[in-house]
């Protein structure tokens, strides 16, 4: 492995001699010795995978495996996509060998852990259940000839689903949250494909092979009674803010070792933050984050903000790493963790936003295999961007926090807001205190302030 360059890079026409580990395997067919393949590479606005090709010389027997090579997320997913047309049928999915596949509309199911992962389309899922199906239907047809013919009119139904006389749902809910549907709208929210994101149980870590620590050594953790406190004037706070911490972590690009460097600042008219700051040495990858060094707030905060001159884009904004952002004029919502916690100005915030869908490494998604139109329809999409920066373009921009750590700076004296910004500030609801960790909350309604 080059270590000049990352672990997982992008296939490209520059890299045409991309590093591929060979392994001898035993062919699990004809037991024989075969050859496993190995490529590290990421799947543009997904995530690293290790993509497995298996050849048996001997039976000629093949196989090709894909899973994901990222730190498994916090959470599983659950995909509902309806299926309304045949260019449907063309989107891109991945799937871990831990997603099960439903189409309620057959009562059809396929547990997990029963395929492989794969890189596919909506209609590569179906024609795989159809191969699945059609395995060994001849042997059955002459001992079974009754359950032969029931799985004959099964699979009929299966082709007929291809012609899309009218629209299916096919619900992909996967533990291990590394499933995933192309979005032809992208970064446009796909009202056709709903994502929901739930906590798993014990078991089903256990089935990810997650256990913690107390499971594994049978240590109780650490209790922060145990912990020792920093005693009080041991250090003064001009100490803390004038010092900067480092840590070493791994790239969130190629996953190679790079070093965080970590200081508390203080922003006025608002609170104490933590900026964060990463460089790596290997791909060039960089990244600034902001992190609230006070807390939860006890309720969250909604800010809307007019942009409509030069003076509202030089407004400061601070945007937490729990902040939902949208733009209602370019039917743009951004999630929390898109572009993690800054601090900056509304057009700094806009040229991050544009520069983060505008990234080399997704951008060859809307290459020679996309469609004409949709690269054209992106391009326009970014240059509105341009045209909110240069006034031409009037829009509101709207930081929903459910911590109450975001803030944009009033042009009014103090902390009163001015003509053009509005905050409200409300208690959250059961679900938002849940994925916060506060579930002893009551939920009421908005408040404004």
């Amino acid at each position: 492995m080059d270590a000049n360059k990352p672990l997982f890079r992008d296939l490209t026409a520059d890299d045409p001699d991309p590093e591929i580990t060979v392994i001898e395997s035993m062919c699990m067919h004809c037991h024989g010795n075969g050859e496993t393949k190995l490529l590290l590479t990421k799947i543009p606005f997904y995530k690293e995978v290790v993509v497995m090709s298996f050849t048996c010389n001997d039976c000629g027997y093949q196989n090709n495996e894909l899973q994901s090579g990222s730190i498994i997320p916090e959470k599983g997913i659950k995909i509902t996509f309806t299926v309304r047309n045949k260019h449907d049928l063309c989107r891109q999915l991945v799937k871990s060998d831990h997603t099960s596949i439903k189409i309620p509309e057959l009562d059809f199911e396929i547990p997990g852990q029963t395929q492989k992962g794969e890189v596919t389309t909506v209609e590569g899922v179906i024609n795989r259940c159809i191969t699945g199906l059609s395995q060994d239907q001849e042997a059955r047809k002459e001992q079974h000839p009754e359950a032969a013919e029931q799985i004959d009119i099964f699979i009929k139904k299966l082709e007929d689903l291809k012609e899309v006389e009218k629209p299916f749902t096919l619900i992909l809910e996967d533990v291990s949250g590394n499933s995933f549907i192309e979005n032809p709208n992208a970064p446009k929210l796909d009202p056709f494909c709903v994502n929901e994101y739930f906590e798993r149980t014990k078991e089903q870590n256990h089935a990810l092979n997650i256990f913690t620590e107390e499971e594994v050594t049978g240590d109780k953790p650490i209790e922060p009674s145990i912990l020792h406190p920093i005693k009080e004037g041991e250090f003064t706070l001009e100490d803390i803010e004038g010092e900067v911490l480092q840590f070493p972590t791994n790239c969130f690009n190629c996953g190679s070792p790079c070093q965080t460097n970590m200081k508390m600042t203080n922003i006025p008219h608002f609170k104490s933050v933590i900026i964060m700051a990463t460089t790596c040495e290997v791909c060039g990858y960089n990244t600034n984050e902001v992190k609230s060094g006070a807390g939860i707030e006890p309720k969250g905060v909604l800010i809307e903000v007019k942009v409509k001159n030069k003076l509202d884009l030089t407004r400061d904004v601070l945007k937490s790493e729990t902040c939902h952002l949208e733009i209602p004029e370019l039917e743009l919502q951004v999630g929390p963790h898109a572009l993690g916690g800054r601090f900056t100005t509304v057009e700094g915030l806009l040229l991050a936003i544009k520069d983060h869908l505008n990234d080399p490494s997704h951008s060859h998604i809307f290459g020679d295999s996309e469609e004409k139109k949709t690269k054209e329809q992106f391009e326009a999409f970014l240059k509105k961007f341009d045209d909110i920066i240069g006034n031409k373009l009037s829009v509101t921009l709207i930081l929903d926090d459910p911590c109450g750590n975001s803030y944009i700076q009033s042009m009014e004296d103090g902390d009163e807001a001015d003509d053009q910004l509005k905050i409200t500030h409300y208690q959250r609801t059961f679900e938002q205190n849940e994925e916060l960790g506060l579930n002893d909350m009551k939920t009421e309604n908005y408040e404004e302030s």
